[in-house]
């Protein structure tokens, strides 16, 4: 919490360039870019970083192939563009893998033609993926024996990437790194009202956790709302070009169904896709597609029953899947982008409308606007955001590419080489883990020398300390100094994805969760466990 309490502290009173409203992929970038780039920024959520529809993505970085069917071109070109720019960024948190299609009479398109797109759709992102493939229906059942081929008429192999952590760790990623080059953060923080005068905005916010009310004076404001920036903008009645439609999706967490890492696609009995992505020993089947009218959204009885019959007519299971089976669930909106002119979009088919980003400039008032967008595109999102603030009339530094990315790899090299001295690995020995030297690398990067430090200092350190989950001691305590952890759902559920992974029961029986708690909390452990438990229908035990 101290890093947090030191943020509001430099909030309070302050003064900067440019104040971001929303802590998602699309605020998280933008303050990284320009606090990266010498401006002097804040940002702010009214909950936690990616603590909306930042975390209830697919954790996939992809190119949008399916826009190719809308002749979307030039979007396709900037996705794969910025997923190939993401894969050199971040080579040990976003890694490329197949995604397998296979393709029966509910597919509106002949595997034939499919095979075409994805050759255009691998040219398209500069040949920079693994060559796609055709396969018959008997090459599927040989990759894939989980696969019911008694419809498919052939399917591809195309290539895209994915998250290996959980995508609201990767936008936290983005705050950490705007921090570090002086931005000012802070979740938990509502914006309360914003006025302009003359030049500047008069703002007044309120810490969620203490009541404590605070202002400050900022250039410019950058709305990175998500779901809710038309909400904010009609706040201040501020006229946009674009406006946003919200489009539901969910995704439920199984066991896992397939050993292979790779995505299995398939269309469902309505003609749009559906896919089973690889979550570590898990498997995550998703993600629907319901046009609502608000951005607060849950998982109905008809969803979950609509994606296990998919899922179950399409894979040649021991059982079919069922309730029990689901060990966790994602629900969010997708914030869609349409032209704001005065058409009520009901007539609109909206799984036409694609997941492509705009950016509105109000050079009067000096707000700028993100509609739209996804972690694929956030690159994108962050320098034309820094291109909107030099037409205000601020001057940054040039753009090195430094405000994104892992550290180089003679960084990394050197990591490894102190890990193998500590004889790191040495120290845990589970099927199908990966490394620990690698988890803390991909994890932490550079903060993660500090916890070699620590667990040489302290053997106890490199101990696990939840049974049901992979993570060690020190990184609890990285946690608490570093990474703004205000409530447990926040490590649990965003910094890390072992509430997506463990199932309740398991959680809440294992061992060490209070001690997480003591960890991260400190004397308001107990409230704060109890806090979390509750939000699980579980009691809290009597503190001891």
């Amino acid at each position: 919490m101290e890093l947090r309490n030191s943020n509001i502290e430099r909030l309070d009173g302050g003064t900067f360039d440019a104040l971001i409203v929303g802590g998602g992929i699309n605020g998280a970038v933008s303050a990284a870019v320009l606090a990266g780039r010498g401006l002097d920024v804040a940002i702010v959520d009214r909950g936690d970083w990616a603590g909306f529809t930042s975390s209830s993505s697919s954790n996939l970085a992809w190119g949008g192939f399916k826009y190719l069917s809308n002749y979307e071109l030039n979007l396709v070109r900037k996705l794969s563009t910025s997923r190939n720019r993401l894969l050199k960024a971040y080579p040990s948190n976003i890694t490329q893998l197949g995604f397998l299609a296979a393709l029966d009479e509910t597919s509106p398109f002949p595997p034939w033609l499919a095979a075409l797109g994805s050759s255009a759709y691998w040219a398209i992102g500069n040949f920079q993926t693994h060559r796609p493939q055709f396969l018959g229906p008997q090459e599927i059942k040989s990759e894939e024996p989980v696969v019911k081929i008694d419809n498919v008429r052939g399917g591809i192999e195309y290539y895209d990437a994915y998250l290996r952590d959980n995508d609201s760790r990767f936008v936290f990623n983005f705050v950490r790194q705007a921090i570090e080059a002086g931005a000012t953060a802070a979740n938990y923080v509502e914006l309360v009202s914003a006025e302009q005068n003359g030049a500047n905005w008069n703002v007044e916010l309120s810490d969620l956790e203490t009541g404590r009310k605070m202002s400050l004076t900022a250039k410019a404001i950058v709305n990175a709302a998500g779901p809710f920036v038309d909400e904010l903008n009609g706040k201040w009645n501020n006229e946009t070009k674009h406006r946003i439609v919200y489009s539901k999706g969910i995704h439920l967490v199984v066991p896992q169904l397939t050993e292979k890492e790779r995505v299995l696609a398939f269309f469902d009995d309505t003609q749009r896709l559906f896919y089973v992505i690889p979550m570590g020993r898990r498997s995550v089947i998703g993600t629907t597609d319901t046009r609502v009218q608000t951005p607060f959204t849950e998982v109905t009885a008809e969803d979950r029953e609509f994606l296990l019959e998919q899922i179950n007519d399409r894979l040649d299971l021991d059982k079919p899947l069922t309730l029990d089976d689901v060990i966790a669930e994602r629900c969010g909106v997708r914030p869609l982008v349409v032209l704001n002119d005065g058409d009520d979009r009901e007539d609109i088919d909206w799984t036409t409308l694609s997941r492509k980003h705009e950016i509105d400039l109000d050079i009067e008032r000096r707000i700028i606007t993100i509609f739209g967008g996804k972690i694929t595109d956030c690159l994108n999102v962050g320098e034309e955001v820094a291109e909107e603030i030099e037409k205000l009339g601020f001057v940054l530094e040039a753009d090195q590419g430094d405000w994104y990315g892992e550290p180089t790899e003679q960084v990394r090299a050197d990591f490894m080489l102190q890990a193998k001295r500590l004889k790191l690995d040495s120290l845990r020995h589970k099927k199908g883990v990966e490394p620990l030297s690698e988890r803390l690398w991909r994890r932490y990067g550079r903060r993660a020398f500090a916890m070699l430090d620590e667990i040489r200092e302290n053997p106890e350190m490199g101990e696990d300390i939840l049974a049901s989950a992979d993570y060690l001691r020190v990184e609890l305590h990285h946690a608490a100094r570093h990474e703004m952890v205000t409530h447990l759902e926040d490590f649990m559920l965003r910094r890390s994805k072992i509430d997506l992974v463990v199932r309740n029961e398991k959680i809440q029986e294992g061992e060490g969760l209070a001690e997480v708690a003591q960890i991260l909390f400190g004397d308001d452990a107990d409230q704060k466990l109890a806090d979390y438990l509750e939000t699980k229908g579980v009691t809290a035990p009597a503190p001891s």
